[in-house]
């Protein structure tokens, strides 16, 4: 399947790490980006407002300042959701509190720790409907110093394969 019919959207909640490297290829590869933040577009490299929102207009703003509102409206509005979770993250509350949202919904799932899941999560998204939006979320930077880079190198080669 091609990228443009499997994937229509790729949503995120654009925090830095696997977030922001997730809209990154996505925009390198005119992949749709949506997605919910904090009031004021904060991030923790972006902490007063506009925030991100000044880089990343796509997103919208939630209600709330708080991180917990931007997870589960993330959650609630994906088709399915790719974890990443580069194998040396630290304890990530954000993502713990996605992946028990995503479950809770009953959403189709899957984490991943790296280019070796590659072919796995093409596997997966093979398996999904065309035309998804396809949450992807995981570690920030600060939890997490490779989670940029490791989600780059995963989404260029999973979205290479399937384009």
């Amino acid at each position: 399947a091609s990228v443009s019919r499997k994937i229509k959207r790729i949503r995120t909640g654009g925090q830095s790490g696997v977030d922001r490297a997730a809209m990154d290829v996505a925009r390198e590869l005119n992949i749709e980006i949506c997605g919910w933040c904090p009031n004021g577009g904060w991030a923790e490299d972006y902490t007063t407002p506009p925030g991100l929102l000044s880089d990343y207009p796509e997103l919208t703003e939630t209600p709330s300042a708080g991180t917990t509102q931007r997870t589960l409206w993330n959650m609630r509005d994906a088709d399915a959701i790719l974890t990443i979770i580069p194998r040396d993250s630290g304890k990530s509350e954000g993502t713990e509190v996605g992946v028990r949202e995503g479950e809770h919904l009953q959403k189709p799932m899957f984490t991943a720790n790296g280019t070796e899941d590659a072919e796995a999560v093409i596997c997966w998204l093979g398996s999904l409907p065309d035309e998804l939006d396809l949450s992807i979320g995981g570690p920030r930077a600060s939890e997490c110093p490779n989670a940029y880079e490791v989600t780059q190198m995963l989404m260029r080669a999973v979205l290479s394969k399937i384009r």
